[in-house]
């Protein structure tokens, strides 16, 4: 590391930086990390005298491959990520380039205002990319594109001076015009271009109507200002670097405008048959004035299907519609707007385009159609090697009047090239992301991506329209340009160019200069699909091989805490590129590709890896569900057979065998592990940190309990109850309260005599032991299920192995069997609600009390939290399922040595403090055993298992 630079370059990092969300991968020779505009003009000269180039980069969400480059890639995301200054009187925010634009909208909440433009990657894209891509998203017809809202650019130039740039006066503009420097030679040299071919730019550049125009740099913009129009709004050349790409410029901060917040909104969702008719509909309801018109396909709805997360975002849809549209309008009087939104549903029915036009109202239904919306580029992205669709034209925009007819014209283009095509976003300002089908890994693809990208931009300068809506040209659309805009403008494009940055240094090859659209793509022909040995059998995704082509770079997995979810709680503490779920699947997929078999022995892929908590969040949150907890235990597996199993791993992944002895003799046990002495010992021999509270040993376990002690009054129907290690050993009043209301509810409780079913060992990384206890196991719970005995577990990470790692790690002969066993496998929660449901509630003892709910990951990821909401309700509690993340402790992860800090960072993001809020008598209602410990470790606070409110 450059230390003084900030910058990187050993190859883990490299690899990480190498790929975007678009489908090129590139390997940089290094990577900096800034945490100034100071450092980054000392990243420009170092560059500048070390010949390399500079690729700027927020979260790496850009979809033509602007954020990959050759040199250094400029990461400005993981420092540079201060909210300067909220103006609220002039309605103003001055930022760094790092800042997520839904965090700046948290900050300026309070004050009603809101910085407007909404992409569809708002949890995570940064001001800095934003204007790079002059990104608009979902509202852009009320609050237009970024750069209708800059206000001020602090830059460093390409020599490593700085230069603000802001509006103008005419008499300012000359004296900026007589600076001796390269800011002076700027406007001298940008002027005198615009001055001199102002009607050329005018006449060749998309029509002014289009509002989303991101097509070569925005010189149609600079034409409309004084001095080029008299009355014309003052010069500006941040207007310029909105959507320059990080080509002319390197942002270090920016100020932009904000906007007042509509206290009211109403959505309307009309559902269509056909493509064209949405797009009809889309004319007339533009006339109305909505803050947004949203298209969404059955390509995209199918795939909400498949997604855990968005299943529960389906409620609104009716039937199976071919395609629908989110119409959004806000105003102050609600019933206005409802007005508005049946005054468009009844035009829509008398037009004969839609029949059926939900319309939403509720706050968080709302939320959750929108949630779906903005989760459909990932789905695209995610739907596997055969549902591919490269980026390469899904971002022309045209007039809206001409949409209908543009899509019909482009959809011969399709039936031209033989495909299909995905069509959804921004149908309200006449841009639709456009996703053709295509399989970039067949020689025949690529020769129809490249002919169809040629004939597509012929199509946009028919309509007059713009290549680029809001992605950018990049590298996918910049070959295009000169067929959208016309021969005459592409000198003047390379002279821009020339003007900020002679030395090429700033991200060389997008907009002027391009390669060849399929150098350096992900996937190609050359690319060979790697196929190593396994344990698992990736079932659904087909191979190893193709779960490692899952993530697409959508970068859902860098949200940071305050914007809600799960994923990746690891990322959420250390805003490193390597924790995050993308980070790790680009490394196993680079890895195993290059390495094959080989990479099981990678250090890189270890480190990477080392912070995964395998909370299973990704599974469910990650739009294409890559499951980096089955992905990590695969690699440990691998790793394992060939550097063997040190001793803290055997621990933590056997540690049940060592229970038997210390619960013999728990007093003992108990004081033992107090000791400091002791906790010394564990830490340098075993990696238990010696700053956790370890759990106490009962006086009596459960199984002694259940088998000596108890007596079943019940001769009802039986049921299964699988106790765990922890319950029998550790919390035996969670397993009895189960008994106690499984009897009182007319079960017959069976407790078979084994503890584990291999969690522990699927997390690390022991999968040969995890598949000896599900052959074991196995057999006798298939005879339950055989029988039609619901099986029911305490532990939800345990109970829903069953339902989850077992369908992949068991032999084809067993799958059977180990279908029917997941068939009959219920969480605690979900058979406890069906039972209150079905027999009646029996004693109401919640009170109305509040119970405040922390979920389990796995639980929330694999099952969801209905059910403990709905037991409690039953009970006579009102629940209050917490936004709180992961707990940080996840298994054994937090009690081992190394680890302790992150997890205590991840408990204190949201969980504590949420948690210290509540009154010291507040009831918290955790279902998963190391949650249970992390909330007692970090605020002192007892929390109890659903089973333990029942009583």
């Amino acid at each position: 590391m450059e230390q003084d630079l900030h910058i990187v370059t050993d190859e883990q990092t490299r690899r990480l930086y190498a790929t975007d969300a678009s489908s090129y991968e590139e390997l940089p020779q290094s990577v900096a990390f800034p945490t100034s505009i100071t450092d980054i003009a000392a990243i420009v000269k170092h560059a500048r005298d070390h010949g390399v180039s500079i690729t700027a980069r927020g979260a790496g969400t850009s979809l033509a491959g602007q954020t990959t480059g050759p040199g250094i890639v400029m990461d400005v995301g993981r420092n540079m990520n201060e909210i300067i200054e909220i103006n609220p009187q002039k309605k103003q925010a001055t930022v760094q380039p790092g800042v997520i634009r839904d965090s700046l909208n948290r900050t300026t909440d309070k004050h009603n205002l809101l910085f407007g433009p909404d992409t569809a990657t708002t949890n995570r894209c940064m001001i800095g990319g934003m204007i790079g891509n002059n990104s608009c998203g979902i509202f852009s017809i009320k609050h237009n594109t970024t750069r209708e809202h800059i206000i001020e650019i602090n830059a460093v130039l390409s020599d490593g001076s700085r230069a603000t740039f802001k509006p103008l006066t005419p008499e300012e503009l000359e004296k900026k015009k007589q600076l001796d420097t390269l800011e002076g030679e700027i406007y001298r040299g940008i002027t005198a271009l615009v001055e001199n071919h102002r009607d050329e730019i005018l006449a060749s550049y998309p029509h002014p109507d289009i509002r989303r125009r991101n097509t070569g740099y925005a010189l149609d913009r600079l034409c409309e200002m004084q001095p080029f129009v008299e009355d014309g709004r003052p010069f500006n050349m941040a207007e310029l670097l909105c959507g320059s790409e990080g080509t002319l410029a390197m942002t270090g901060s920016a100020t932009v405008n904000l906007v007042e917040k509509d206290p009211e909104s109403v959505i309307v969702v009309p559902h269509f048959s056909t493509i064209r008719k949405a797009l009809e509909a889309t004319v007339e309801a533009v006339k109305m004035e909505p803050a947004a018109a949203e298209l969404v396909d059955h390509i995209i709805l199918d795939a909400t299907k498949e997604n855990i997360e968005q299943r529960k975002n389906r409620f609104f849809l009716e039937g199976e519609p071919h395609c629908i549209l989110i119409i959004q309008f806000d105003g102050h009087n609600q019933q206005a707007l409802v007005n508005k939104a049946k005054k468009l549903a009844t035009r829509l029915t008398q037009l004969e385009l839609s029949d059926s036009t939900p319309i939403i109202t509720d706050e968080k239904r709302k939320e959750r159609v929108w949630n779906l919306r903005k989760a459909g580029l990932g789905l695209l992205m995610g739907l596997g090697s055969k549902g591919r669709t490269p980026t390469f034209c899904e971002d022309t925009a045209v007039r809206v009047p001409d949409l209908p007819d543009y899509i019909d014209d482009f959809q011969q283009i399709l039936d031209n090239h033989n495909t299909d095509c995905v069509f959804y976003a921004h149908a309200s300002v006449g841009e639709l992301h456009l996703r053709p089908v295509i399989n970039l890994q067949d020689p025949e693809g690529i020769q129809k991506m490249k002919s169809m990208a040629g004939d597509i931009a012929e199509l946009v300068r028919s309509y007059r329209g713009s290549l680029s809506g809001e992605h950018g040209d990049g590298r996918a659309r910049a070959p295009y340009i000169e067929k959208v805009l016309g021969s005459e403008m592409m000198p003047l494009l390379k002279q821009v160019k020339q003007i900020w940055d002679p030395e090429n240094i700033f991200n060389p090859g997008k907009i002027t200069n391009p390669k060849p659209l399929e150098e350096d793509l992900r996937y190609s022909p050359s690319y060979e699909r790697p196929n190593p040995d396994t344990h698992f059998n990736w079932r659904k995704e087909g191979s190893f091989g193709h779960a490692l082509e899952l993530c697409n770079g959508a970068g859902v997995c860098r949200k940071l805490a305050d914007s809600g979810g799960t994923m990746c709680p690891s990322y959420m503490a250390t805003k490193e590129e390597k924790d995050t779920t993308r980070g790790r699947a680009n490394l196993f997929r680079q890895l195993f590709a290059g390495k094959k078999q080989d990479a099981f022995s990678s250090d890189e892929l270890k480190d990477a890896l080392d912070l995964c908590l395998s909370c299973k969040a990704c599974k469910s949150e990650c739009p294409a569900n890559v499951d980096m907890a089955r992905m990590k235990a695969e690699f440990t597996q691998g790793w394992h057979e060939k550097h063997g199993i040190d001793l803290e791993e055997r621990f933590f992944g056997q540690a049940a065998k060592l229970y038997p002895m210390a619960s013999y003799f728990p007093k003992v046990s108990n004081w033992f592990m107090s000791q400091p002495v002791i906790k010394e010992l564990l830490e340098q021999f075993l990696g238990i940190d010696k700053r956790r509270t370890l759990p106490s040993f009962a006086p009596e376990t459960f199984m002694n309990w259940f088998n000596n002690d108890y007596t079943s009054r019940v001769d009802g129907e039986k049921v299964v109850l699988l106790v765990d290690i922890f319950t029998n050993y550790h919390e035996p009043e969670v397993g009895k309260a189960a008994v106690r209301f499984l009897e009182e509810s007319g079960y017959r409780v069976h407790v078979p005599d084994f503890h584990e079913v291999g969690r522990p060992q699927i997390s690390k990384g022991m999968l040969d032991h995890a598949k000896d206890l599900l052959d074991q196991n196995l057999p006798r719970l298939a005879a339950y299920a055989s029988d039609e005995m619901p099986i029911i577990g305490l532990e939800p990470s345990e109970i829903l192995t069953l339902r989850d790692e077992y369908l992949d790690l068991c032999d084809d002969h067993q799958l059977s069997q180990t279908k029917n066993v997941a068939d009959h496998t219920f969480t605690f929660d979900e058979f406890a609600a069906k039972v209150l449901k079905e027999n009646g509630t029996g004693i109401h003892n919640g009170g109305q009390q509040t119970v405040y709910v922390h979920g389990h990951c796995h639980q929330k990821s694999l099952a969801g939290h209905k059910n403990i909401k709905k037991l409690l309700e039953l009970r006579g509690y009102q629940p209050k399922i917490l936004d709180t993340g992961c707990c940080g402790m996840a298994g054994s992860f937090g009690y081992e040595k190394g680890h302790y800090e992150v997890s205590m960072e991840i408990g204190n993001q949201r969980l504590f403090s949420s948690l210290g809020e509540l009154p010291d008598e507040a009831l918290i209602c955790a279902p998963g055993f190391s949650c249970r410990h992390q909330i007692a470790d970090g605020t002192g606070r007892n929390a109890l298992h659903p089973v333990q409110f029942l009583g």
